[in-house]
């Protein structure tokens, strides 16, 4: 017990001498060679020269865990300016001697936390939460949410702390908010730019939710429409009354005026522009007359009369002009083939075929054919003409034209598989200009794999995959942390904490899948699940990139099986890249798995 308590001694004095030396501006080194005590002078010395330091620049002195123990102590004590410190290792009774493996270590020496002495040498551990590091002296923060030695209840979030942890109640948030370290805070619309105000407002945010505010406040006289912008009001329409009776309104940007009313006149007349006689209003010019269709308006001084046009007569019961049809008054002796009325007259035609004669009355055949409307052979006939086709040609559907016998139109397709081009006499079969070639029977076409005979532009670092009609140049390369195990595979090489571990890939695939522009939808192209698979085990699949046009969905077929299938037609060929992400849910652990799919929709086979 005299040894132990002479050995504190020696601490709390070398720890006292470590921070005189540092307040005298000393260097600070090593003094004794005590496995625990040894170090006391310079770990105290260090520790109240970074105190000092905080003072000196002003700073707010606050004891600090990290630090260790009874380095914060000390920091504290130069930092607050203490002349005196009191070792807090000091004990005021006698102890019993450590044993091999003590009961309670002592906070100084080379160790970070505790530090024991067995059999002359040091030995250090650590505090509650921590854990010994390979050093042998520094000790690192336990993450009790990693290793499960929380106590978490369902419900509840485990978030690590310096020696412990902390469960947090999981929360549901109201709209307008989020929830951010355990707690719903206020989503801030506007400094998002989620908000829909319009390019002359200004956003507001407000809590759980926000508001527009116009940049610009409008004048009296004016009025700000939807957009912002500030128009004038009309007063004189949105006024019932905005004059005395006598005065006229006129309106003005941003106001009104009224004036009197200087002259008075009779029906049929009105004020001069200088406002100083009354004269005759033209109701015929100005179009305010009553006159009815047939009618022609003469102005009189203060009013006007309408009288019938010629081919119209008045008709009394009506009280207006209506038209004499000659047609109808001398049917047959008018027009040698069809007298139509117009309003006031009537006009004489002709049948198809004639034309009216000079005299407009009687109607001559035509000869169709001195306008060669035929492209071969034309024959006139009384009132028409007939067209023919030289041999090998046939009349086309207009009457007029002929053309050659379409032995790929006939065919309905059974000639050639891709293109039949029709020559006189005879066809031919043709295929796409690349990616294909004819096939031995002159019919059908054939893919060139560009990929098997070399023809492709790929370079050495890239894959060739073959498509039909085509080719593509593949380049599959591992992202940082992750290293490729196979040509298509890539492994995730670490992960630094819980919620990396969860959220990041463990395993990155990449696949190629070729389909044609007329395949059956909703259609499966591919299946996804862990191997092997184990009872309790479920899945979530996401399509996290390359479905912005929703042409793919996916599908959980049972709790370890789902499938990405194409739901919308693909009308034309197109080129996709599918980020699938599947989350396994495997004994209470979330492991991200990622498929990078590429689909080349292709025109159909020829």
């Amino acid at each position: 017990a005299q040894k132990q308590c002479c050995m504190s001694t020696v601490r709390e004095n070398s720890c006292l001498a470590g921070m005189v030396a540092a307040k005298e501006g000393d260097s600070c080194g090593p003094e004794d060679s005590d496995p625990c005590a040894g170090s006391s002078y310079k770990q105290c010395c260090d520790c109240c020269s970074l105190g000092l330091r905080l003072r000196s620049e002003g700073k707010t002195c606050e004891s600090n865990i990290n630090l260790g123990y009874p380095c914060s102590h000390v920091m504290l004590s130069c930092c607050e300016g203490g002349d005196h410190f009191v070792h807090p290792e000091i004990r005021r009774h006698p102890e019993p001697m450590p044993t091999v493996t003590p009961e309670k270590g002592e906070y100084n020496g080379p160790c970070k936390h505790l530090c024991n002495i067995v059999e002359g040498d040091a030995v250090c551990s650590c505090m509650a939460g921590y854990t010994l590091m390979a050093d042998g002296v520094s000790c690192e923060d336990i993450n009790e949410c990693v290793t499960e030695r929380h106590t978490c209840q369902r419900r509840e979030h485990c978030v690590n702390t310096m020696g412990s942890f902390r469960c947090l109640q999981e929360l549901s948030c109201q709209p307008g908010h989020e929830l951010k370290d355990g707690e719903c805070v206020d989503i801030d619309e506007c400094q998002r730019g989620t908000h829909s105000c319009k390019v002359n407002f200004v956003c507001q945010n407000t809590e759980g939710s926000f508001y527009c505010e116009s940049k610009q406040r409008c004048m009296d006289g004016f009025l700000q429409d939807p957009e912002g912008n500030c128009v004038d009001i009309n007063e004189c329409t949105s006024l019932p009354e905005p004059c005395k009776p006598g005065f006229n309104c006129i309106n003005t940007v941003g106001s009104y005026t009224c004036q009197r009313n200087m002259l008075s006149c009779s029906r049929g007349y009105h004020s001069n522009e200088e406002g100083t006689r009354c004269v005759d209003v033209d109701e015929c010019q100005t179009g305010v007359h009553r006159c009815g269709e047939g009618q022609l308006c003469h102005n009189l001084p203060g009013g006007y009369r309408c009288d019938c046009k010629m081919g119209y007569q008045y008709d009394a019961f009506s009280r207006s002009c209506i038209d004499i049809n000659e047609c109808w008054n001398y049917p047959g002796r008018l027009c040698q083939h069809t007298c139509e009325n117009t309003p006031g007259s009537y006009h004489c035609t002709c049948s198809s075929g004639f034309r009216l004669s000079y005299d407009g009355k009687h109607c001559e055949d035509v000869n169709e054919c001195d306008n060669s409307p035929c492209s071969q052979e034309c024959a006139n006939v009384y009132g028409s003409y007939q067209c023919y086709c030289r041999q090998g040609f046939q009349l086309a559907e207009d009457g007029h034209s002929c053309k050659d016998i379409d032995e790929c139109a006939q065919s309905a397709g059974i000639l050639c598989t891709f293109r039949c081009i029709n020559v006189p006499g005879s066809y031919q079969c043709a295929c796409p200009e690349q990616g294909y070639t004819m096939a031995a029977n002159g019919r059908t076409c054939r893919d060139i794999d560009e990929c098997a005979i070399g023809s492709h532009n790929c370079s050495a670092a890239e894959t060739c995959y073959n498509i039909q009609g085509s080719f593509r140049c593949l380049s599959f390369e591992c992202p940082s942390n992750y290293r490729k195990v196979s040509d298509m595979r890539c492994e995730r090489i670490s992960c630094f904490n819980y919620l990396e571990c969860q959220n990041t890939p463990v395993r990155i695939t990449y696949y190629q899948l070729n389909f044609q522009t007329n395949i059956v939808v909703p259609a499966h192209i591919f299946r996804i699940g862990p191997s092997p698979a184990y009872a309790g085990d479920s899945i979530a699949l996401t399509i996290t990139s390359g479905n912005e046009e929703g042409f793919f969905s996916t599908r959980r077929l049972n709790a370890y099986t789902g499938i990405v299938y194409l739901q919308r037609q693909v009308k034309e060929p197109k080129d996709f890249l599918l980020d699938v992400e599947m989350k396994l849910w495997r004994q209470g652990t979330y492991t991200t798995f990622l498929a990078k799919i590429y689909i080349f929709i292709t025109a159909h086979a020829y």
